[in-house]
């Protein structure tokens, strides 16, 4: 008997916030913030109807972390959406004002000065 191989068109529905609060799980490596508070996430939308499209950055284009962050971001992923795409973006670059309120209070309890 064979598995069957799920598709776009059978993918989990799940609302954008709903992805957007488990990409909250996905945690910076480096500075233990997690990925949407830092203000990596630039956008989430469906296209195709049914592939989840991620547009993200980094916080440098050399990072040599983003396998990790490509496999947490799967595993939060995998019980609302059956097909991802990450589009890494590099315009506009990155930076310490993308953070969120939230995302700061994260950083100055680890020690940040920001």
């Amino acid at each position: 008997m064979s598995e069957a191989v799920p598709t776009a068109k059978t993918r989990i529905a799940r609302p954008i916030e709903e992805i957007e609060e488990a990409l909250k799980d996905v945690i910076d490596p480096e500075l233990g913030v997690n990925i949407v508070d830092l203000g990596l996430v630039y956008g989430l939308r469906f296209v195709e109807g049914a592939v989840l499209e991620i547009a993200m950055t980094l916080t440098t284009p050399a990072c040599p972390l983003t396998d990790i962050i490509e496999e947490q971001v799967s595993q939060a992923l995998e019980n609302l959406v059956t097909v991802h795409h990450i589009n890494w973006v590099w315009t506009p670059p990155w930076g310490p004002e993308r953070i969120t309120e939230d995302g700061r209070e994260q950083m100055r309890a680890l020690g940040f000065n920001i």
